[in-house]
């Protein structure tokens, strides 16, 4: 695979950060709303000679004894102008990223299956960039490795450039590594449950792996919502498996911000019927959720992209990944009803309620060796929603990279952090 940067003229804008106007308008509200919050405070503050209009909470001590002395109106003055400041900077580092030159180009590995808009990648073709297929005799000889990634995601975060391409290490180190690309929703997964999607498109796809390695079981491996989706399989499936591997697998919904997880399935819920009618869950829709469990997250990336240089290679590196970011796909109606009210509203997996062709799916029932992977410096699935897994899976082991959630798949230290450590793993089990 190929990619370079192309002429700015020559490619369209970019959409990001999608929401863009949910993006733009909470920072706006936050930032422009500090010098009244600021003059309310004051107004009760013990170093304040002025009443108070009303209730109002009192301030942190160590705050109040920072801006003792500090002159209301002139503090005041200082906000209004530091959040005019942030907003100019939010808008240069959001025009930066939507007119950057750099585009993800060029082919990919051979799709060997496909059903519906679901396919199944072959990277054991050629971890050097060859999208021609293998030979019989190779293909059948090495180790294989199923990759399933999250149904709202591209699957190509694990193959996002040459150099920062899980799939294609796992190819250059002797093993055949194929990928579920689950694609958006067509006519026919717009009425899929998670049922649909385990026992049928994830089961078939890991029989194809299986007629191909006959003599070989197969290791799994699922990425974020994958994991879940791979838990399940594996549940099902463990005589085709030499393994598991879940990274980054939420559990336990409510094990952080559990209130923000029960107001998403709240509101979820009461979105259901929307949802139903419309038969998916936009991008969009989904983007403006999740931005709910932490509002500002997206002003801050790009506040910090906007002081790079935007020749340089940690701005290509954040744009490569941005623009895969806001390329997600919808989600089926089903889907997205169940894992908003199921999974945060009411934490169905963690409470053994998930179920999957009405078997439930208890990870203390996993039979294959295991290996839950937490990334300590996870922001979207927190450590500690995801330990649950470690803790339930007999005689799991754990890796915990110091890495984020995209960070330990496709940051700088990926390689040594994550990718060499899984590796380990599985040439110990082979």
């Amino acid at each position: 695979m190929v990619m370079k940067a192309t002429r700015q003229d020559a490619v369209p804008a970019r959409r990001g950060p999608r929401p863009l106007p949910q993006h733009l308008a909470v920072a706006g509200v936050s930032w422009l709303s500090s010098p009244g919050a600021w003059r309310l405070w004051s107004g009760v503050s013990k170093s304040s000679k002025r009443p108070a209009a009303g209730p109002v909470p009192s301030p942190p001590p160590e705050l109040e004894s920072a801006l003792a002395g500090v002159d209301p109106e002139a503090f005041a003055g200082a906000l209004e102008t530091e959040a005019l400041l942030r907003l100019e900077r939010l808008a240069i580092g959001i025009e930066r990223y939507q007119s950057h030159p750099y585009r993800r180009e060029g082919g990919e590995p051979p799709a060997i299956w496909r059903q519906g808009t679901t396919r199944l990648l072959d990277y054991s073709a050629g971890a050097a960039g060859t999208s021609r297929p293998p030979r019989r005799g190779r293909a059948a000889s090495a180790a294989p490795v199923l990759v399933v990634p999250s149904l709202v995601n591209r699957a190509y975060v694990v193959d996002l450039e040459p150099q920062r391409s899980f799939m294609r290490f796992l190819a250059g180190a002797g093993y055949a590594p194929y990928l579920v690309d689950w694609d958006a929703p067509g006519e026919i997964e717009r009425g899929f449950d998670l049922t649909d999607y385990i026992a049928g498109r994830l089961s078939a796809a890991l029989d194809v792996v299986a007629a191909r390695h006959a003599r070989a079981k197969i290791h799994l491996v699922g990425y974020c919502m994958g994991g879940n989706l791979a838990l399940a399989l594996a549940l099902r499936r463990a005589a085709s498996l030499a393994g598991l591997v879940l990274l980054a697998t939420p559990w336990d919904f409510h094990a952080e911000r559990a209130e923000q997880a029960e107001a998403l399935g709240a509101l979820g819920e009461l979105l259901a019927p929307a949802i139903a009618a419309s038969g998916e869950l936009s991008v969009d829709g989904i983007q403006s959720l999740f931005g709910v469990l932490d509002p500002l997250q997206v002003s801050r990336k790009f506040l910090a992209f906007g002081a790079l240089d935007p020749g340089s290679a940690k701005a290509q590196a954040f744009v490569a990944l941005e623009d895969w970011v806001n390329d997600g796909v919808p989600l089926a109606a089903a889907v997205a009803i169940e894992c908003l009210g199921g999974w945060y509203g009411r934490n169905s997996p963690m409470r053994g309620e998930w179920r999957i062709g009405g078997r439930p799916v208890l990870p203390r029932d996993v039979s294959v060796p295991a290996l839950v992977v937490l990334p300590d410096q996870d922001r979207i699935v927190p450590p500690a929603s995801a330990a649950p897994l470690a803790a339930a899976i007999p005689g799991a082991d754990s890796l915990r990279p110091e890495a984020g959630h995209i960070g330990m798949m496709v940051g700088g230290g990926a390689e040594t952090k994550l990718w060499q450590p899984l590796l380990a793993w599985l040439r110990a089990r082979a």
